[in-house]
């Protein structure tokens, strides 16, 4: 049973939230505390898998709580549900909280969200795992970006064009960005797909906070950097984004769909930026094992973590607030079948793109390259699509070849 720690400083609110979720009764376990510090010793005492907290408390903050239940208890979610006035509460707590909603929150919404982080749980089953993604603040980003956002923010009047390029072609920056304008706005209908719809939309400030802040981006380290080549990951990420756009397009795919496959295709490869920057000595282990044994790098991190990187990439962006088909198209990547989909959504654009992103390199990404799968693409009544999918990829290649 899903366990949940509800931690606001009013009693009647707390009361009204008991009313309110007391159909969900038998699904989850939920205790109701009114000040962090009762809520840390609960935390203590008994595993939680879920924080929810309110931000204006007397004594200990909101604030402050996450940032100390980020450093006990990494592996637990940490979700605030708090006034629109308490927004620069929110900017002191964005690194150690996942999620936001806003009061008064529909019980619908609460429910749902509270449902679908949940859900997550099972794309790790390694408990060491789901605490070292949860307890993430960003992701590694490449150096040579970074120096040029930095670079660009500085100068007297930054061009957000320039700014939106220049994040559009980072894996951690565009993740750390929809973050933001997602987590944000938990409860939004129409969740941001695209690092230029979400810079649009923060503005320049929030993207300079986003810089300025402590944890909010982070440059990689040699050690990382050691067992993973990221320049390659880098230019294989963008190629794959752009490559799944293409596929999108080429089924007529709604602008949101084309969207949501450029995005998971540019992220679908983020779990081994985690990997090689926080769990560097086994992620060297699955690198190796794939070389000795020719095996794809994926079946060999299965042997070595129990999961893949595809899942802690999926397990992360979904802690984030990315909507669910970019989720869904990163953690299953390698293995569509696994995810119950009846037609060509972005989850199938990343998985040909990847393949195909592979055939049309001159060097492969790891030593044995991509497989479809074709029982999926059966399934779904799309193989006669693949010789239109690899004549578009190629004539995209062809055109991008030396950009």
């Amino acid at each position: 049973m899903t366990r949940l720690l509800f931690v606001d400083d009013e009693d009647r609110v707390l009361d009204g939230l008991q009313r309110m979720l007391r159909p969900m009764r038998h699904e989850w376990d939920m205790r109701f505390v009114t000040s962090g510090g009762v809520a840390l010793q609960s935390l203590a005492q008994t595993p939680f898998d879920v924080v929810v907290s309110d931000m204006r408390m007397p004594g200990m903050d909101g604030a402050q709580f996450l940032k100390e239940v980020q450093a006990r208890f990494p592996q637990v979610v940490r979700m605030v549900l708090s006034g629109h006035s308490d927004q620069n509460m929110i900017e002191q707590s964005r690194n150690a909280t996942h999620l936001y909603l806003a009061k008064p929150c529909p019980p619908e919404v609460l429910k749902a969200t509270i449902t679908r982080v949940c859900h997550l749980k099972a794309l790790l089953a390694d408990e060491g795992l789901r605490g070292l993604v949860a307890g993430m603040s960003n992701v590694p980003t490449s150096p040579l970006l970074y120096r040029e956002l930095t670079r660009e923010l500085a100068t007297a009047s930054p061009s957000m064009k320039t700014i939106t390029a220049i994040i559009a072609k980072d894996l951690g920056m565009t993740a750390k960005i929809l973050q933001i304008v997602n987590s944000t706005y938990a409860d939004r209908c129409d969740l941001v797909a695209t690092a230029a719809q979400a810079t649009s939309l923060l503005g320049l400030d929030t993207i300079c906070s986003m810089v300025r802040i402590e944890g909010g981006c982070s440059v990689l380290t040699d050690r990382a950097g050691a067992c993973l080549n990221f320049e390659r990951l880098w230019e294989k990420s963008l190629e794959t984004g752009a490559l799944a756009r293409v596929i999108a397009q080429a089924e007529q795919a709604s602008p949101q769909m084309v969207d949501q496959a450029g995005t998971a295709g540019l992220l679908h490869e983020i779990g081994a930026l985690i990997l090689a920057g926080h769990a560097t000595e086994r992620f060297t282990e699955a690198r190796s094992l794939s070389k000795e044994h020719r095996l794809p790098l994926w079946v060999a991190e299965q042997q070595v973590f129990g999961n893949t990187h595809a899942e802690v990439g999926g397990y992360l962006l979904g802690l984030w607030g990315l909507s669910e088909p970019i989720v869904t198209a990163v953690a299953y990547h390698h293995a569509p079948s696994r995810y119950a989909e009846s037609g060509f959504c972005p989850l199938t654009a990343v998985h040909v793109a990847d393949s195909l992103q592979r055939e049309l390199a001159s060097t492969a990404y790891v030593d044995a390259p991509a497989q479809l799968d074709m029982a999926y693409l059966s399934r779904l009544g799309l193989t006669e699509r693949l010789p239109a999918w690899r004549e578009a990829a190629a004539a995209w290649h062809k055109e991008h070849a030396h950009e």
